[in-house]
């Protein structure tokens, strides 16, 4: 049942009248991942790669859903997407377009995938910062895998990875709830979570509730806000968020409850109108 949920793509991974440009991918998560990054780059990692963004390149790395990305990608470049684009030409967003973009070729070929919102441990030393990840089903060895599809050479030169960005160790990749408990426990310090000027208890909440939404199939971006997200640490509901981080941790152990509270709980499901805290508006889901 829990694989079935997430071997269709729905919602913002189901690439709609664009689903014929997955027809000939291959079916490897590897692959893919390689595919993934000839097509995008990094709003915030673009200077590596010696370029200037422009407004409306920006702008881009506020557009939600799969179709859309693909629709702007074939209109740029018809060639096939497994044709690496310049870096100059590739659509620009963040960690979770990578993610979204390669859950969304994995769940086209069968493969169960999902999104997961976290943090990484290799960006910045001695931090966890703000991230996105793909979680899949490796059937051979019957269970869930981390890929960090967004890793490129270039990134793995420039963040000195020493692990496999194709299995992403647990303690390398913390999804929300992880590292909510781990702060809750006294086992790591809430400031150290986060992203820029953002650190806090307030915002690992906030990523565990994205989180949440994630695992049901509604992969937001990573700074639009809704129900229970708040701007400090004293207005945190510490009850709720202890409860989604049990839940969120291990999915598939409690996938009835996680749906459940999702859809029938507080207001922690996308609602038709969210909050771009970038733009500072309030913006369609």
């Amino acid at each position: 049942m829990t694989l079935d949920f997430y071997q269709q793509p729905v919602a913002m991974s189901d690439a709609g009248a664009q689903r014929a440009l997955f027809k000939d991918l291959p079916r490897d998560p590897r692959a893919l991942a390689a595919i993934v990054q000839g097509l995008l780059m990094h709003e915030h990692v673009a200077p590596a790669y010696g370029l200037t963004l422009s407004g409306e390149q920006h702008a881009e790395a506020h557009v939600r859903p799969v179709d859309q990305m693909l629709r702007a990608i074939a209109k740029r470049d018809p060639r096939p997407l497994s044709a690496a684009r310049a870096a100059g030409e590739r659509q620009v967003g963040v960690c979770r377009h990578f993610t979204l973009l390669h859950v969304a070729m994995l769940r086209s070929k069968g493969v169960p995938a999902r999104a997961r919102c976290g943090f990484g441990a290799y960006f910045e030393k001695g931090k966890f910062v703000d991230h996105w990840v793909t979680e899949y089903w490796n059937e051979p060895a019957r269970k869930w895998v981390l890929v960090d599809p967004q890793l490129d050479a270039r990134q793995r030169e420039l963040f000195k990875i020493s692990f496999d960005p194709l299995d992403v160790p647990r303690d390398q990749f913390l999804v929300a709830g992880d590292g909510w408990r781990l702060c809750r426990s006294g086992k790591a310090d809430p400031q150290a979570f986060g992203i820029l000027d953002m650190w806090g208890l307030w915002f690992i909440a906030s990523n565990v509730v994205r989180d949440l939404a994630a695992l049901n199939n509604h992969e937001m971006l990573p700074w639009d806000v809704w129900g229970p997200m708040v701007r400090n640490d004293a207005e945190v509901d510490l009850g709720l968020i202890d409860r989604l981080a049990e839940l969120t941790h291990d999915p598939d152990a409690h996938f009835a409850e996680l749906r459940a509270v999702y859809d029938h709980g507080p207001p922690l499901s996308v609602p038709p109108t969210v909050f771009n805290a970038v733009r500072n508006r309030a913006e369609a889901a």
